[in-house]
């Protein structure tokens, strides 16, 4: 089949074109999240950007609810591979175009609260509320979770729900669990497409599986051209990590997969102080149960290339040219003829590769794309130890040392490397710790093929 990007023409002009949050009496704490609203085609007549804005998501919504084929589309975390989260045929159809293990479960994207407690809501309770006697009624989203929402809704969080029976869901969605994920993405261009296909979406990262997660229209035709109909282009993912994972549900409550909130922002939210991890950073494969959260089970995020990840310890990391057969031992096969190195600000130019040609002008010039991610690929050639012998052609990306910048551009930078035919990727790892940096950690030691600590 063909694929075709839809280009949404969207700047902060021009973004309140896409929809705005509907008033409320309520009083509750997260009133102001009920309800998502899109202008229709006659109230938007008011300004042809506006059309020009909703046309394209128009036609996606359009597919999803007509077809059984996903649809790609930006959020503020990555790009999602968008299906109607209540129909299995759909569902399949993710699976089918990643190529994505059936046991691994898919975070339901929603709109606003009203879509969430809709497919949470136990159907008994709802169909037994008398309305006339009863003042309020209990809301069914856990209470848990409500200072999280009001706090980082919308936004990269995903909270694990309990899954009424009989349940809205397709069952594909849980892959078996009783459980399943939930997040409303910050995102006003995917919160517009879940209201005008009228369905939560079923989204996982829109790649093929195992590969490094796409924070561009791009990415996703690189791996996915032929497989899907359908891209909404709009622009690069802000965050450029997948959301964080937590499980309210237990106790104490936990995160289940790093991501673009981090730790302590969580432990400063009442209820959430003691929060503990309960992810492994390596894949755990050979596990016979189904993983709790996206994430937490197969290999992930890896590029073509192979991936030396180095470790920092104490505040200090070792660097692939403090000896030259190290390094050439790290490469691992002589017919390596093209080495890249990703730095994060404590590695000297090239991660201290004896090189030449990487100075000043000898840098790559950077194509449109590369320049929205904000890093630039420089190329030269990596030096034996006696400075004239070539071993192997040199690219090297400086990702810099503001951590949120390495998550934005780390996807990015990978594909790239893998693009310009880089056979092995030494890369610069940053401080564990309880920030971000955490998510962009997990991502290198899950893509990484060789450890270096």
């Amino acid at each position: 089949m063909e694929t075709r990007i839809l280009k949404v023409k969207v700047d902060a002009s021009n973004i309140q074109a896409l929809g705005h949050w509907k008033d409320s009496d309520n009083k509750n704490e997260t009133s102001n999240l009920n309800t998502w609203e899109v202008p229709t085609p006659s109230s938007s007549s008011s300004s042809e950007n506006d059309n020009d804005i909703l046309s394209p998501l128009r036609e996606a919504a359009h597919h999803l609810r007509t077809t059984d084929i996903p649809v790609a589309f930006p959020t503020e975390t990555v790009y999602g591979l968008g299906a109607d989260a209540t129909r299995s045929a759909a569902v399949k159809g993710i699976y089918a175009a990643k190529g994505r293990p059936s046991d691994n479960p898919l975070i339901v994207h929603v709109c606003d609260l009203s879509m969430l407690r809709s497919l949470i809501s136990s159907p008994s309770s709802s169909s037994s509320s008398s309305g006339q006697n009863q003042e309020e009624e209990k809301d069914p989203i856990p209470e848990i979770y409500h200072p999280l929402i009001t706090r980082f809704w919308p936004g990269p969080l995903t909270i694990l729900l309990p899954n009424p029976s009989p349940s809205l869901l397709a069952p594909e969605v849980t892959a078996g669990l009783p459980t399943f994920g939930c997040r409303m993405p910050a995102s006003a261009l995917a919160r517009s497409l879940i209201k005008l296909a009228n369905a939560p979406l079923a989204a996982p990262s829109a790649n093929a599986s195992t590969k490094p997660s796409p924070t561009a229209a791009q990415h996703v035709l690189d791996d996915l051209a032929g497989r899907i109909e359908l891209i909404l282009d709009g622009g690069s993912c802000s965050v450029g990590v997948e959301s964080t994972v937590v499980d309210g549900l237990c106790s104490p409550p936990v995160v289940l997969r790093p991501g673009g909130v981090s730790l302590e922002e969580i432990r400063s939210v009442p209820g959430w102080e003691g929060v503990e991890k309960a992810y492994k950073d390596q894949a755990e494969v050979g596990s016979k149960t189904a993983p709790r959260a996206p994430g937490m089970k197969y290999k992930h995020y890896s590029p073509k290339a192979r991936v030396v990840l180095y470790e920092v310890e104490g505040g200090r990391g070792e660097v692939p040219g403090a000896d030259v057969r190290e390094a050439v031992e790290a490469v691992g096969k002589k017919e390596v003829k093209s080495v890249a190195v990703i730095r994060t600000g404590r590695w000297p130019v090239a991660g201290g590769l004896r090189s030449q040609g990487l100075d000043g002008a000898a840098a790559a010039k950077d194509s449109g794309d590369m320049a929205e991610i904000g890093f630039v690929v420089r190329e030269g050639q990596w030096l034996d130890e006696d400075d004239t012998t070539v071993l192997a052609r040199l690219l090297e990306i400086d990702l810099g040392d503001d951590v949120k910048r390495v998550a934005h551009g780390l996807f990015a930078a990978l594909r790239e490397l893998d693009r310009r035919g880089a056979d092995v990727i030494f890369v610069e790892g940053v401080s564990d710790g309880d920030d971000i940096a955490a998510a962009v950690m997990n991502r290198l030691r899950k893509a990484a093929s060789d450890i270096r600590i």
